[in-house]
């Protein structure tokens, strides 16, 4: 009998495997029929059919770097009317099962590997923190929440309501779901409103005060979709995306006396060949930035632009004096609480927000759908070898912060993925900081430095925010769902600190200070914006000050991150500067 229960398990999992199998290659027979321009970029021709020179050196309209959130709608809509190249360092999404489905969720930002989805850094501030390198940028690795942008937000930068209203629904069209609420969510939704967090908004794209249930990019099977998919919209005839090409500086014309002009750009293939690929001489070819709040900084600052001691410092050949550049980094610190279960729970990433009018969002998570062997597995996170220290500071960096940080993160208990989290978030921290470059190497991450907390009223917000968590996890619904005794703060706090992952150093008044329990357990749900700021470092229509024919279209140019999760509206923000442009240089030709 055992012999046959062993046969029987051996059989499932060999059809798992090949079903795996067969998917994942069923997803690269796909996505190569529909996205037709996708290539290598070692396939890159120094001819083309979008010329317009009189030789054959190819020439572009629009030549887009960071094929991510925002820059894949952004792709798709030039491509209607002009000539696109984008280039993105990662590759593909649509073959990667770490990326594809909601149970590998954990894994993409455990994979710290070369070839990766997701790049892990650490802050100088001793928070572990990721971006992303694969085509749809971070919306292949993040918990997928959508959301729309705050009234006030788009009031104060200045963005036309009309469009933006057009913007937002052409992606939720295509890539966002309403999602089946897991019981975990159901019961946070009622605690939230048991504690005061109300109305109830009911299931909504709007940012509005209250508890509501938001998108998802997770279609109800569980499988991710990126905004990679909004390539789907693009004229195939008129983009050619590259993956695994890695744009190392932008390339500029400096005729003494003008302004330097944008000419193209020079990268690298997954081989380490140099290209260059060049803009037409129209004077409204662009060279657009859409690489995110870090790599966006890092590339403007690698190719001349940038504080004038910073370039000097790296013998950078300087274009341009900004002072700006890489200031006003901000991430929107995040602390949890954890709520242990005797029994499993479905695994939910997030879908219940609780907005709050004392400027704390309220969140949950539950679950882990990684498999047992994973669950200990050493992240690689802090192995000096690998570098990732060494934007730490020495202080923090010590051998037994690291291996105390490997002892937790080794001595987790299984009981820690049976129950979940309560996160609160601050929104429009006042803390901020600031991003310098390490070295010249465009593959290395930069020195980043978010000054979590370093101003008190996000200290006296986190505050508040924990209280809200532990009310919420103390409320006759939520105990009734957990089938728990009601736990006291202290409880709460202590085995809080005990599953917390971060290198910052623990204090023996963790459970009794929530001053010091938010400082010492902060952590990161990926929002951190900043760095290439509107009126510092862009005009209003985000082209790079003092420059020709250079944009920038992603999240550093925020100086808050949009509504609950910032992803929604960097998304319409791509496809809405599309529209933007191409009106602006079409008018009612450009159709869209």
């Amino acid at each position: 009998m055992a012999a046959f229960v062993g046969a029987v398990k051996l059989f499932i999992s060999l059809v798992l495997w090949l079903n795996t199998l067969s998917s994942i290659q069923g997803a690269r027979d796909f996505y190569e029929f529909r996205y037709p321009f996708i290539k290598r970029a070692s396939s890159f021709s120094s001819s083309s059919s979008f010329s317009s020179s009189s030789n054959d050196e190819v020439r572009y309209d629009y030549i887009i770097v960071g094929g991510g959130t925002a820059g894949c709608p952004l792709a798709a809509t030039l491509s209607q009317n002009f000539s696109v190249l984008m280039l993105e360092r990662g590759g593909v999404p649509f073959s990667n099962a770490n990326v594809s489905f909601l149970r590998n969720f954990h894994i993409a930002l455990a994979d710290t590997s070369p070839t990766s989805a997701s790049q892990p850094f650490v802050s100088t501030d001793g928070v572990i923190n990721a971006r992303a390198r694969v085509l749809g940028g971070g919306t292949c690795i993040n918990a997928g929440f959508y959301t729309r942008a705050n009234s006030d937000f788009l009031r104060r930068v200045g963005w036309d309501a009309r469009l933006v209203n057009e913007s937002y629904p052409w992606v939720e069209k295509q890539i966002v779901h309403q999602p089946k609420l897991a019981p975990w969510q159901d019961a946070f939704k009622d605690s939230l409103l048991d504690v005061g967090v109300s109305p109830y908004n009911g299931f909504t794209y709007d940012h509005i005060y209250g508890t509501k249930v938001g998108g998802t990019i997770f279609d109800r099977f569980g499988r991710r979709h990126t905004a990679a998919e909004l390539l789907a919209s693009a004229n195939p005839k008129m983009l050619t995306v590259l993956v695994y090409a890695t744009v190392q500086k932008v390339l500029f014309d400096k005729s003494a006396g003008k302004r330097p002009k944008a000419m193209g750009v020079m990268f690298k293939d997954e081989n380490g060949n140099q290209h260059q690929a060049f803009l037409t001489n129209n004077r409204r070819s662009e060279v657009i930035l859409s690489c995110g709040a870090i790599g966006t900084p890092q590339l403007l600052m690698l190719s001349g632009i940038g504080p004038k001691a910073e370039l000097q410092r790296l013998n950078i050949s300087m274009v341009l004096h900004n002072e700006f550049v890489g200031k006003g980094m901000a991430d929107n610190p995040m602390n949890s609480v954890f709520v242990p279960m005797t029994r499993s729970v479905e695994q939910s990433l997030i879908q219940t927000v609780g907005i709050t009018k004392m400027g704390v969002y309220v969140e949950a998570s539950s679950g882990f759908g990684q498999s047992q062997d994973s669950i200990h597995c050493h992240h690689g996170l802090l192995s000096a070898e690998i570098g990732q220290l060494s934007t730490v500071p020495p202080k923090q960096r010590t051998r037994q912060a690291i291996e105390e940080f490997i002892k937790r993160k080794r001595d987790l208990p299984r009981e820690a993925f049976k129950g979940g989290f309560i996160l609160e978030k601050i929104a429009m921290p006042l803390s901020t900081g600031h991003l310098n470059l390490i070295n010249t190497n465009i593959d290395n991450n930069p020195s980043v430095t978010f000054n979590y907390f370093g101003h008190p009223r996000d200290l006296r917000r986190c505050v508040n925010g924990i209280r809200m968590a532990a009310k919420v996890i103390q409320s006759d619904r939520f105990t009734n769902f957990t089938k728990c005794d009601k736990p006291t703060v202290e409880k709460l706090l202590n085995m809080s600190v005990k599953a917390n992952i971060n290198l910052i150093p623990k204090h023996t008044n963790d459970t009794k200070s929530l001053e010091q329990f938010c400082k010492d357990t902060v952590i990161t749900i990926w929002h951190y914006h900043g760095g290439c700021l509107v009126g510092k470092v862009v005009d209003p229509n985000h082209k790079v000050l003092g420059t020709r024919r250079l944009r920038i279209v992603d999240g550093s140019t925020f100086s808050e991150s949009p509504g609950t999760n910032p992803q929604g509206t960097v998304l319409m923000m791509g496809r809405y500067m599309g529209v933007k442009i191409l009106r602006r240089r079409l008018g009612k030709a450009a159709g869209v």
